[in-house]
């Protein structure tokens, strides 16, 4: 049976109903379910548990980044399918279904996947420093033909303060041209647009009934669209989003014991992770905390626990046992309380904050930034400001575009935990196979594509 699963990011039970009737219709004749969330409850840990069927022990996917002991670097939002060990869910079938193809349409770790057909964002970065917003795809012309008759892909909408609706529009475009011209037998769709408004304004603010709707009509028009054309569909998310009140700020602390190394960059400062006794890689409610200097351990662990906003400190060997999951974790995990979540901010004073700190870079910093997803209100003429910025940028000239704020206090949703609400949980809608977690709803996905 050929099956279209649709990723929508942030959907729990407490959003559906009213303001989502497409879906909750969908799920009321198809069924719904909720299941525990996978550890850390982040994109690309819970996106490695559903396609591969098992957890961080063994597919390694400890976070969205953690540091490299080797490089001593910390890697954030790679994208390479081959961090991701164990075999894939597209193997599988392919081996047990004969003629199968599966398209894998912005999930992430896409690029150089086994998957027949994908498709990814990837700007970009000629030589002279620009940044040229762009899509990779996999066959190598699929990129070529999407962009000639669907247009560009909204980069901007996908990610930062103008995160909205348009790209998982397009994304679901693409999915409809994808299925006229090759009709794979498994579709993997992923639809970011609840993701931006419930962590930047959570979810119980007055505006995300509107956002509610806008995601239920473009997820409602692809499943009548592949209904129609005889593919079954799957709904599901990765996560919930929780509302919280205040970050917690790890480096900051371990700076006041003395433990940071701090450059100073033409007046601006930058975190050694390489050169500290201990720092911290925050991801939402996760944070992975490193001890380069194991004499200080026991007080770094001691200091973890007594810290307001923490609630509580794994440790991976206990967690996931020996092997690649503890070899890229931190030697402790934090996990923030629920209504709490983890900065990387590392500086004391912003005037010496880096500076990638006001820009959108969810590479360069050391940690998840929600805070890209807000223009900074103290910013008079911020419209302005972008137009000379893209003037600049436009005659070749160089410069940063300095417009998120350094006010963690504005982010009002995150998520990362395991342990949440029963309403807080994410779901699998659209079959009755009984699942508890991210590796029972992955062979709910097999058998509903193998089923006669």
């Amino acid at each position: 049976m050929r099956l279209a699963v649709l990723n929508i990011v942030g959907l729990s039970e407490s959003l559906l109903g009213p303001h989502l009737p497409e879906l909750a219709a969908f799920a009321a004749q198809h069924g719904q379910q909720a299941y525990n969330p996978a550890f850390p409850a982040v994109t690309c840990t819970a996106q490695s548990s559903l396609t591969t069927g098992t957890s961080p022990a063994r597919h390694g996917i400890v976070a969205n980044g953690w540091y490299d002991r080797e490089s001593a670097e910390v890697r954030f939002w790679k994208q390479s399918n081959h961090l991701v060990r164990g075999e894939k869910l597209w193997d599988k079938l392919r081996r047990a279904v004969p003629g199968f193809t599966c398209a894998k349409l912005f999930w992430w770790y896409n690029m150089h996947a086994t998957a027949d057909f994908s498709i990814t964002p990837r700007p970009l970065y000629p030589a002279d420093g620009r940044k040229v917003f762009d899509i990779h795809t996999q066959p190598m012309l699929l990129r070529d033909h999407l962009k000639h008759d669907l247009g560009d892909f909204p980069f901007r909408a996908f990610w930062g303060p103008a995160a909205g609706i348009a790209s998982s529009a397009w994304i679901a475009a693409s999915a409809k041209w994808i299925e006229d011209h090759h009709s794979p037998t498994l579709s993997l769709v992923y639809l970011p647009h609840l993701d931006y408004p419930l962590q930047k304004d959570g979810p119980r603010a007055p505006n995300i009934p509107d956002e509610l709707a806008k995601i239920d009509r473009v997820a409602g028009d692809l499943i009548r669209y592949y209904e129609s054309r005889g593919v079954r569909v799957l709904v599901l998310s990765e996560y919930g989003i929780s509302p919280v009140t205040h970050p917690v700020h790890l480096n900051r602390l371990f700076r006041a014991n003395g433990w940071l190394l701090l450059k100073n960059e033409l007046g601006r400062e930058t975190l050694d992770c390489g050169g500290s006794r201990a720092f911290a890689i925050a991801d939402h409610q996760v944070a992975h905390v490193y001890v380069n200097d194991l004499s200080i351990r026991d007080e770094v662990h001691a200091m973890l626990k007594k810290t307001p906003g923490v609630d509580e400190v794994r440790v991976p060997q206990a967690t996931w046992g020996p092997g690649i999951a503890t070899e890229r974790a931190g030697d402790f995990i934090a996990i923030a309380a629920p209504d709490a979540w983890f900065t990387y901010y590392f500086w004391d004073n912003d005037a010496l904050a880096p500076d990638y700190a006001r820009t959108i870079d969810i590479h360069r910093k050391p940690g998840y930034d929600p805070c890209e997803l807000f223009i900074d209100p103290a910013l008079r003429f911020p419209k302005l400001t972008i137009a000379k910025f893209l003037i600049r940028n436009k005659f070749g000239l160089r410069g940063l575009l300095e417009i998120i704020p350094l006010d963690a206090t504005l982010v009002k949703g995150s998520h990362g935990r395991d342990r949440v609400p029963a309403n807080e949980r994410p779901v699998l809608l659209g079959t009755r196979f009984p699942v508890a977690s991210p590796e029972d709803v992955h062979h709910a996905i097999l058998d509903a594509v193998l089923a006669c």
